[in-house]
């Protein structure tokens, strides 16, 4: 079995070179064989042939080593994307570096996904990548629909013991549509076998289909960081990959895409990401046409039948034949969108920490005005501002109903006020936008009331015993986490700070007379620091002040201590003792 690489991309050329060796002796581990060892060290270890075939999660691991594109990145490295806005053309890096917008959407959902569940394991997103790129073409390409189907099952060759593992068929060919022997299926290439206990439902749809995208990465995440894998210690990463795919070249080449992925990639349009051209079975009897070379994929995936084909993935294939292009196909949904038109999208306004009470929904249509349904929309939140959709998130893609309209979930306000954007884009094209203004107003209060009637007063020099303590209310609720100001005014009629009287201290002990950045608490309740006085006697007010407008104006006191009265005159001589 002889393995074809492409051009070697500088710092992969000694590992690549090595597997290059390995596959001219091998090709491929011997079928049959699952490895666990989590003791590699080196990218270019050979795979331990003693490894626990139950720990490696069947005959094989995932793939049953089926075969694979060999095809190495180029050696110029992608230029590191700019900061994202979807939905507007890239030009950036090698076209390798392209990976299609629904597939590059699953690995980043499932990479969200799985440091949630394990944070543990650490799984970058550019490992699915790197994994889905030699596996299946990133989904051939990304021929996908809307929820992220492929739309014709991607199947390996029989895995018939004929240069390839002996797998007989485990799921009477509900998955590969043969019922003689397994198969690997969809764009992770799963054999049936260890989809049956590794295959997860990654779109929420209450399906776990190998065939789709979003299903089939989050599931080999799970598979990647079983066992309680640590991704981030190279030995682990290693021995993960190799579980995926006992063989060393294949280890070299899936590390080479990672570290490719990893310094830049960009969004392409679904169905137009480059296509690999070499195979580990190219030179391999047994591996099966692509049908996709001669026949239209149906616009509605569906499950093959028994003794069906489905397009292959990696098999014999010559580059500049015409079975390494694409046939000419119907546009899919989401090529004959022109243009997004507002859908009765509300007023975008809420009070920090509040639900928006208006949502943003656009329609997908052609450029005739039609409606388009099953096409994937994507809402964006930009600008600085801690508003999230409702869940947490500041990205929410939904695929669009019959009459071609998506509504985007509800805004949750952040405590951060100011106006930000809500952006609208068709995933998988590079079309125009909808942006939609958005505005955070400040929390506020209506009504302030001082809790407590003590007279503040204090002597001259020296401090109040008393702090003030507020209660703010906004429509007669509770005004939590509105924030106000405290000044020491001239007079009721003059709002300008005072030079004399009562003060505020700051961190360093010095005079302030005007305290901002105050916040009430969650209950609605201010207190302030201790109050202060000069030498200057007198009647002085503090006034406070909150957004929305509320206003307390408080009397503060400043006179000597008051002097007893003695018993009698001091200057009434006493009297004189008795004579004696």
């Amino acid at each position: 079995m002889a393995a074809h690489f492409g051009r070697l991309r500088k710092g992969a050329a000694s590992t690549a070179v090595a597997a290059a060796a390995v596959a001219a002796l091998s090709a491929s581990q011997a079928p049959g064989v699952a490895t666990e060892d989590l003791g590699r060290q080196a990218s270019g270890a050979q795979p331990s042939a003693d490894a626990s075939a139950a720990a490696g999660g069947g005959e094989g691991g995932a793939t049953g080593n089926s075969p694979y594109f060999t095809d190495l990145p180029p050696l110029k490295s992608p230029n590191p994307s700019p900061s994202p806005t979807i939905g507007t053309p890239v030009s950036v890096g090698e076209a390798e570096a392209g990976i299609p917008a629904t597939v590059l959407d699953a690995y980043k959902r499932a990479e969200t996904s799985l440091r949630a569940s394990k944070p543990e394991c650490n799984l970058p997103w550019q490992l699915l990548a790197a994994i889905g790129k030699v596996e299946s073409g990133q989904a051939r390409g990304g021929r996908v629909d809307a929820n992220g189907t492929t739309f014709s099952p991607i199947l390996g060759p029989k895995l018939d013991g004929n240069g390839f593992a002996l797998i007989a068929d485990t799921d009477n060919g509900a998955y590969d549509g043969d019922s003689a022997y397994d198969r690997a299926v969809g764009p992770m290439q799963f054999i049936p076998s260890t989809w049956a206990w590794a295959g997860r439902d990654g779109n929420g749809d209450g399906k776990k289909d190998p065939n789709n995208v979003y299903d089939a990465a989050l599931a080999a995440g799970h598979y990647l960081c079983r066992a309680g894998r640590d991704l981030s210690v190279q030995a682990q990463m290693n021995a993960a990959i190799l579980g995926y795919n006992n063989s060393t070249a294949y280890l070299d080449t899936v590390l080479s895409w990672l570290e490719y992925y990893r310094k830049g990639t960009h969004e392409v349009p679904d169905g137009t990401g480059d296509l690999p051209s070499h195979s580990s079975g190219d030179s391999t009897a047994g591996a099966d046409p692509s049908p996709s070379t001669n026949a239209t994929p149906d616009p509605k995936p569906s499950t093959p039948k028994p003794g069906s084909g489905g397009s292959t993935g990696p098999g014999p294939t010559t580059p500049g034949s015409p079975s390494t292009s694409p046939p000419a196909t119907p546009p899919t949904p989401t090529e004959t969108v022109d243009h997004l038109e507002d859908a009765g999208s509300g007023k975008l306004t809420a009070t920090a920490g509040q639900t928006f009470g208006s949502k943003v929904a656009v329609r997908t249509e052609t450029k005739a005005g039609k409606a388009v349904a099953k096409v994937r929309v994507r809402f964006l939140i930009v600008g600085d501002t801690d508003t999230t959709f409702t869940g947490g998130e500041s990205v929410a893609t939904l695929v669009t109903d019959s009459k071609g309209a998506a509504t985007a979930p509800a805004l949750v306000a952040g405590e951060k006020a100011g106006g930000f954007t809500v952006r609208a884009t068709v995933v998988g094209r590079t079309l125009g936008g909808l942006d939609y203004a958005a505005t955070v107003t400040p929390r506020q209060a209506d009504t302030l009331t001082r809790t407590g009637d003590t007279e503040l007063t204090c002597v001259p020099g020296g401090e109040f015993a008393d702090q003030v303590r507020l209660k703010a209310t906004y429509k007669g609720a509770v005004a939590g986490k509105v924030a106000a100001t405290a000044t020491l005014v001239k007079s009721a009629d003059d709002a300008t700070e005072n030079d004399k009287g009562p003060y505020f201290k700051d961190a360093d002990g010095k005079t302030v007379r005007t305290l901002t950045d105050l916040t009430t608490d969650a209950d609605g309740a201010l207190v302030l620091p201790k109050l202060y006085a000069d030498d200057t006697a007198g009647t002085f007010l503090l006034r406070v002040t909150t957004t929305g407008g509320a206003t307390l104006t408080v009397e503060l006191k400043v006179a000597p201590a008051a002097t007893d009265t003695p018993s009698s005159d001091p200057a009434t001589p006493s009297s004189s003792p008795a004579a004696p």
